[in-house]
């Protein structure tokens, strides 16, 4: 068996310090406990760097000048652990979830990946790059020894960023480690303390029989621990595949513009998630919680999947802005659908065609505009009402095959919205001459009645009358027209005009 242990220090501070890029170059502490007992619990490596340790209260921390101080998230902790389970994820399916509470681990089972990924050098240090492109930075270790390559990680030091132990060497690589890198109790640190063991080395050169006598079996682990003879079976986790990003605000957001720019760090992260598995955003899902626990959720679908991510802040930017939440923004999570690569094939000579998203940019400006009710295609209620119809998102289907056929010339209609008054006079219950737009037609041609109605059954209930004319102003005009008499409220309108 060969193992890489993929192991992040200080991890809640890391987890808050990947969607908030501009703080990375500060020191940052992340504190922990209920106020006025908060401590530190983690921090990056510019706060080390000013002296800061784990454990200061909130008056010690202000001693230190240019600190920015975070409380830490759980959620955001969960959500990264998840990103991080799932890059992981991308080298074996045999993943296993080790995490400690202030720091990440985990531990990949890379046996027979050569052929795919190269050897253990070059699988750690791609690992460790995709790491990097997360915003982290972290260390791993490759052995034979499941607790070895666990052991190593947390020893390893922060200097060194991938660590090779090859088979039979991993007694030698642990020895100089301390004792504090394997999961002791106080009782068994004390009595290791008191017979002067400081190292693994140490501990394993006690006589096996003689540690049995005094510790019993848990004495006798430790030693193949020590040794990297221990052996594990392998658990591994199955983490589901989902594109999430969440990241609770420091201060409530108002200004839109300030939303957009965590929003932009947020799709950075979705779009390399996808594209990892050569997949495209279908669909981004923006959830505000408001102050007062309120939920704001908008959803932008293009027609084709994408990851382009100017596009998908300018969709989103114009949705916001047409949907604003009515108050401030405390927690902002962003949720996308994976969709599959749009493909596109050209002819050499053929002229390059428009790219979708300008479409969808325009859409998008002119639901700004209009509202989203009227903006899409027409579809068909189960009705024959007036206006019986419901305007749906634009949608291409990536399998359904499409059969252009040529259109027959016919005649068309234009309808009136909103349909347009006009004063009718009857001849025989036929019309004979109406107004329309300030000029007076006489009828020549009538075809009809037509008569509908429907939903009796409830307070929608409606009747027609329709006549189609064909009618002459005083000037000569013509005029084909439709026209409709409302049976429930005794009105004439036009409703159509006929080319």
């Amino acid at each position: 068996m060969t193992y890489a242990c993929l192991y992040l220090r200080e991890f809640p501070a890391q987890a808050l310090l990947r969607l908030r890029p501009e703080l990375r170059g500060k020191p940052v502490v992340v504190m922990e406990g209920q106020p006025p007992l908060e401590q530190v619990c983690s921090l990056n490596a510019k706060g080390r760097e000013l002296g800061i340790v784990h454990g200061l209260t909130p008056v010690e921390v202000d001693t230190f000048s240019g600190v920015t101080v975070l409380p830490r998230s759980l959620n955001e902790e969960a959500a990264t652990k998840a990103v991080l389970l799932e890059c992981a994820g991308a080298f074996s399916p045999r993943v296993e979830d080790c995490c400690e509470d202030s720091a990440f681990l985990c531990v990949v089972d890379i046996a027979g990946t050569e052929r795919l990924f190269g050897p253990a050098e070059a699988q750690a240090q791609k690992l460790l790059k995709r790491v990097r492109a997360l915003g982290m930075t972290s260390c791993i270790v490759v052995s034979g020894n499941f607790h070895a390559a666990i052991a190593l990680a947390r020893g390893l030091s922060l200097r060194t960023a991938a660590q090779v132990v090859h088979r039979g060497e991993e007694a030698a690589a642990l020895a100089p480690l301390p004792l504090g890198v394997l999961d002791l109790t106080e009782e068994q640190a004390e009595t290791f303390s008191l017979w002067g063991i400081r190292t693994l080395g140490m501990l394993a050169a006690l006589p096996e029989k003689e540690l049995v006598a005094r510790m019993g079996q848990a004495g006798k682990r430790l030693r193949q621990l020590a040794r990297g003879e221990c052996t594990h079976l392998f658990q591994p986790t199955e983490p589901a595949f989902i594109l999430k990003e969440q990241m609770e605000l420091d201060t409530p957001v108002e200004i839109l513009d300030s939303l957009m720019f965590v929003i932009s760090v947020m799709l950075d992260q979705l779009i390399l998630r996808a594209a990892d598995r050569v997949l495209a955003l279908a669909s981004v899902t923006v959830t505000l919680t408001l102050e007062g626990d309120v939920t704001h959720t908008r959803t932008v679908r293009p027609a084709l999947p994408s990851n382009d991510k100017q596009l998908w802040i300018k969709l989103l930017h114009l949705d916001l802005e047409a949907h604003p939440p009515q108050t401030a923004i405390l927690v902002l999570a962003l949720t996308a659908e994976p969709g599959s690569i749009s493909k596109e094939q050209l002819g050499l000579f053929d002229p390059q065609l428009s790219a979708p998203a300008h479409l969808d940019v325009t859409l998008a400006r002119i639901r700004n505009i209009v509202g989203d009710d009227c903006v899409g295609r027409a579809v068909l209620r189960d009705s024959h009402g007036p206006e019986a119809f419901r305007m749906d998102p634009f949608a291409i289907s990536l399998t359904r095959p499409w059969n252009v056929t040529p259109a027959s010339l016919r005649a068309a209609v234009r309808q009136l919205r909103p349909p347009e008054a006009s004063f009718v006079i009857l001849q025989s219950d036929r019309p004979r001459m109406f107004i329309f737009r300030e000029r007076r037609y006489a009828v020549e041609r009538a075809y009809g009645p037509w008569l509908a109605g429907g939903e009796w059954w409830g307070a929608t209930l409606w009747g027609c009358e329709q006549w189609d004319l064909v009618a002459r102003g005083n000037d000569g005009a013509m005029l084909c027209c439709c026209l409709v008499r409302d049976l429930m409220l005794d009105r004439w309108q036009i409703v159509g005009l006929y080319d």
